[in-house]
């Protein structure tokens, strides 16, 4: 996935808002009281079901567009989410890819109480990258990644949440969106034959963004999962997500806090995104934010992103139980 970080956010928030000290000391004034009549639900992410989906996910193989690997792993993904009882949609299309590839694109959609108007979105993309591009070992660059981390996590934090709905009972519609051909941008070696605007990543959602499951549709707004398994990932305040959705991010990281995953959430500025919540934003007009790691230094995504390294060996069980169970924190407050 192609992620353009800045350092600093300063920018962004002075020009959407009225900056990110002006949103701490609201939450200081008032966010006091607020916590302590929120009740904590009782509900337990499962870790553990969350990394066996992954490892099965992997199992595949990678999934890169117009594979075996990537058409058997898209039957699993709707098979688990049919036995949990959602309606699922497969949006099935040719998208022309940077290389003048074809790639046969399926975004799956799973549909928690379909009759209810009033509903959010839960979103991740689910294949894999075709080049381990950023991989320090410079022979493997042409290796496909197996994306355990970018992309698996996110569908399997996505299915164990969705396990639970039964018990949360939630008086919301939840859409569960799996992208496709979101990391089929042009590795570094071919840039140039790319276009410049960033449009040669993200295919699915762009295509969902334009072409919606159903004529029409709203929703209240967005969570998009991004690498959401990393042993070393810290999440922070993404830069497009504060321009769109300043008030779903803020609100999310609360319920980290009452769900005891404040160290994995922290309330600092990031950076930017280049990510399926773009399209979702400025196409689709659904406000989205971005849950994905924010490290200083080298590795923004971690030490794992575009390598041969992206494997279930590397998945932490604890970035898993934190981002889920804030979640369930999240749509039990909803």
């Amino acid at each position: 996935m192609n992620k353009i970080f800045a350092a600093s956010l300063a920018a962004i928030i002075l020009a959407a808002t009225t900056g990110l000290a002006g949103c701490k000391s609201q939450k200081q004034s008032g966010d006091d009281t607020a916590t302590d009549t929120i009740a904590v639900t009782q509900i337990t992410f499962n870790a553990d079901s969350a990394f066996a989906s992954i490892e099965k996910q992997c199992s595949f193989g990678a999934r890169v567009p117009n594979s075996e690997a990537h058409d058997r792993c898209a039957a699993y993904i709707v098979a688990q989410f049919k036995a949990l009882g959602l309606d699922v949609t497969e949006q099935k299309a040719d998208l022309k890819a940077w290389d003048g590839k074809v790639l046969k694109s399926n975004n799956i959609i799973a549909i928690y109480r379909p009759e209810l108007t009033d509903r959010i979105i839960i979103c991740t993309h689910w294949e894999s990258r075709p080049w381990a591009d950023a991989d320090p070992d410079s022979t493997k660059h042409h290796q496909p990644v197996m994306a355990a981390n970018d992309g698996a996590s996110g569908v399997a934090v996505m299915l164990e949440v969705a396990r639970h709905l039964g018990e949360l009972k939630p008086n919301i519609g939840i859409d569960f969106i799996c992208f496709d051909s979101e990391d089929y941008g042009a590795p570094y070696w071919a840039e140039s034959q790319a276009p410049q605007d960033g449009s040669d990543w993200c295919l699915g959602s762009q295509y969902w963004a334009a072409h919606p499951h159903v004529p029409g549709y709203k929703a209240r707004f967005g969570i998009l999962l991004d690498m959401v398994g990393g042993q070393d990932a810290r999440f922070a305040y993404e830069g497009i997500s504060m321009r769109y959705a300043r008030d779903v991010m803020v609100k999310v990281w609360d319920a980290a806090t009452r769900a005891k995953a404040d160290h994995l959430f922290q309330p600092i500025e990031g950076g930017y995104a280049q990510d399926d919540h773009v399209p979702m934003n400025e196409t689709a007009g659904i406000p989205t934010i971005d849950i994905i790691p924010f490290i200083e230094g080298e590795h923004s995504f971690g030490t794992t992103w575009h390598t041969t390294s992206d494997t279930p060996q590397n998945i932490s069980k604890e970035t898993l139980r934190g981002v889920g169970q804030t979640l369930l924190q999240f749509i039990s407050e909803q």
